[in-house]
């Protein structure tokens, strides 16, 4: 049975983000960023930037809030059982900085089949304070087919009972 489609140029309400200095911290700490610029506030304003600058893939922190909502509309349908995370691409604009707000807008960009799989594209474009593109992302991720239903007990994968084999 084909995927349904219909939740393809779905946009859902602008999740807000506020950008703090010590989340950029953890967040850098944890992905074993060693830059001062994401550590040390001198070492940031001395390179020129209002605040600690924000690690490039600290877009997933401040997007996943937006991008979760598709994922758990139930108009897109989306059976988690049979999920598997296919892969995030982002492009980057200006640098997100401590103190940045940051908007982010979720669509559906995409549902298809591909063979036994369904495929589910998310788009999303956080926008900081100023209305600058700060980073667009693309979200995939792949709906494995649900296993065919094993055979009732005492039936052989052929359809024959025990009884109805030949000797």
């Amino acid at each position: 049975m084909p995927t349904d489609t219909s939740a393809i140029g779905k946009s859902y309400p602008a999740a807000e983000y506020a950008v703090g200095r010590e989340k950029i911290r953890e967040f850098a700490a944890a992905v074993g960023e060693t830059s001062p610029l994401y550590f040390e506030l001198e070492a940031a304003r001395g390179a020129g930037y209002a605040d600690l600058v924000a690690p490039p893939m600290f877009a997933v922190v401040y997007a996943i809030r937006a991008v979760t909502q598709p994922l758990f509309d139930p108009e897109v349908g989306i059976n988690f059982a049979m999920l598997v995370h296919g892969g995030q691409e982002f492009v980057w604009g200006p640098l997100v900085v401590a103190g940045d707000e940051i908007s982010t807008v979720a669509t559906v960009s995409d549902i298809s089949d591909r063979g036994e799989m369904a495929v589910y594209a998310f788009e999303t474009v956080s926008r900081n304070q100023r209305g600058e593109t700060v980073c667009t992302g693309t979200w995939t991720n792949f709906v494995r087919a649900q296993p065919a239903a094993p055979a009732p007990s005492g039936v052989s994968p052929g359809g024959e009972t025990p009884s109805q084999g030949t000797p």
